[in-house]
């Protein structure tokens, strides 16, 4: 019989999701910069708090020590250091539920043991986005965009996904959720995946899929082109996840109940 050996590894993460497990312990998801995501089991972590501190609470950016043996498995959590807690986030509840948004995204399109920096970095920029109060309904979109880039799954949104026709030649184009993108009239057909949209909101989130971040407030979605946006990527995402994820649900009745 053979053994397989430990491996030790030290990266950063940031922790997506935290699940009590038994008396004392926590079963936790990450998203590393080495090794995408990541679950692991943090033994002892709500008995001591010296030995984690606060490094395990959701959305922290942390300097993470685990260990496994092989790549199936639960890695063993030995040790986590905060490099940002983003405490402004908890002290909001609409940047709380917004930030539990962009986390379950990005666990959902993130691979196990499959490295993707863009998506570690874009993820950690957006929490510090939401932090400073200025994450905005147009800045949703530009994250779901950018998200669905790093992930492989970026919509064309500037020519017909059929022909290849550019959008400044489409008179009134639809998005064809199941393909991921724009049609022209030509090729597109009734139906419920297919959305109208106006070749400004289309414009605008293309804009905002490259441009930097300090740009990002100044660029809005208003009034239909919001409606638009959100109706665009939504029913795309739905269809690469097969469902609505719970986090946007919760985040969207709160808002409608509120008027936020």
């Amino acid at each position: 019989m053979t053994s397989t050996s430990k491996s030790s590894h030290k990266v950063r993460a940031i922790v997506l999701r935290s699940l009590d497990y038994g008396e004392s312990d926590r079963i936790l998801t990450f998203l590393t910069d080495e090794f995408g995501k990541l679950k692991g089991i943090a033994k002892g972590a709500r008995r001591s708090r010296k030995r984690f501190a606060n490094a395990l609470e959701p959305f922290s950016l942390t300097t993470l020590q685990f260990s496994r043996r092989g790549r199936g498995g639960l890695a063993l959590i030995e040790g986590s250091d905060v490099i940002r807690h983003f405490a402004g986030i908890r002290e909001d509840l609409d940047r709380t539920l917004t930030a539990a948004c962009v986390a379950e995204l990005a666990e959902h399109f993130s691979a196990e043991g499959k490295k993707n920096l863009p998506l570690f970095d874009l993820l950690a920029d957006f929490l510090g986005f939401i932090e400073a109060g200025r994450m905005t309904e147009t800045a949703e979109r530009f994250f779901e965009l950018r998200l669905l880039k790093a992930a492989g799954f970026e919509p064309v949104l500037d020519r017909c996904v059929t022909c290849g026709m550019p959008l400044e030649d489409i008179a009134s184009p639809r998005f064809d959720c199941r393909e991921g993108g724009i049609r022209c009239p030509r090729c597109a057909v009734s139906g419920p995946d297919f959305i109208p949209v106006s070749a400004g909101t289309l414009r605008t989130l293309l804009m905002g899929r490259d441009i930097d971040f300090e740009r990002m407030p100044r660029v809005a979605l208003s009034g239909p082109m919001a409606r638009e946006g959100r109706e665009v990527l939504g029913c795309f995402i739905r269809h690469l996840t097969g469902r609505e994820l719970r986090s946007v649900s919760v985040l969207a009745e709160i808002r409608k109940r509120y008027g936020v």
